[in-house]
């Protein structure tokens, strides 16, 4: 049975903790700019947000998108606790053409983690991003290896590194590397055509 969107975001925002990939160490791999803007598609808890907005320092930007208004308060609330003052909320719904409400080409980078297995229809969040994503904008993304027995996604739901390159690549996007995220993620970072 497929869990609710919202169930599925509240598992996100629990596996976050428990999955041993860090974010900090992942964001890294973008090779993000002090004074840059992010996008994290399907923010969830905020983990990512708050590690992208420490490496674009204060004069940077990153919009944490979410469809769950509860999820971006509390985004907020971690930020504002954290003294960051440069992520800005977005209510948007990532699944739909402009979605995200951003600009085109409004970004400098985007994040999408945990988030990929949960997407039906992966073509228009992958055109998402690219109408949003300046020109060689990097995207970073992360996702489940595989179904861990209770942890992460249902098996069926898992979206490999492969299918996950794929999905990208019929957008345009081209792979700048590849890394595993942690012991049961994996990462890859793509440039936006």
């Amino acid at each position: 049975m497929l869990l609710t969107m919202r169930q599925q975001r509240g598992r996100s925002c629990y596996t976050d903790r428990m999955n041993f990939a860090d974010p900090k160490t992942n964001v890294l791999q973008m090779g993000l700019r002090e004074g840059v803007k992010v996008a994290d598609l399907g923010a969830g808890s905020g983990h990512y947000s708050l590690a992208a907005a420490h490496a674009v320092g204060v004069d940077g930007r990153v919009y944490a998108i979410d469809v769950q208004e509860d999820v971006l308060k509390r985004i907020q609330g971690t930020a504002r606790e954290q003294g960051v003052r440069t992520i800005e909320t977005v209510w948007g719904d990532i699944e739909k053409p402009r979605g995200t409400t951003l600009r085109d080409q409004a970004v400098d980078g985007a994040i999408l983690s945990n988030t990929l297995f949960q997407i039906k229809e992966k073509a228009i969040v992958a055109a998402e991003l690219r109408r949003i994503l300046k020109p060689g904008g990097k995207l970073l993304v992360i996702d489940w290896a595989g179904a861990y027995g209770g942890l992460g996604p249902d098996p069926s739901h898992v979206v490999n590194e492969q299918a996950a390159e794929a999905v990208f690549a019929a957008a345009g996007f081209h792979v700048v590397k590849k890394f595993s995220a942690g012991p049961h993620h994996y990462g890859i970072v793509f440039t936006a055509p």
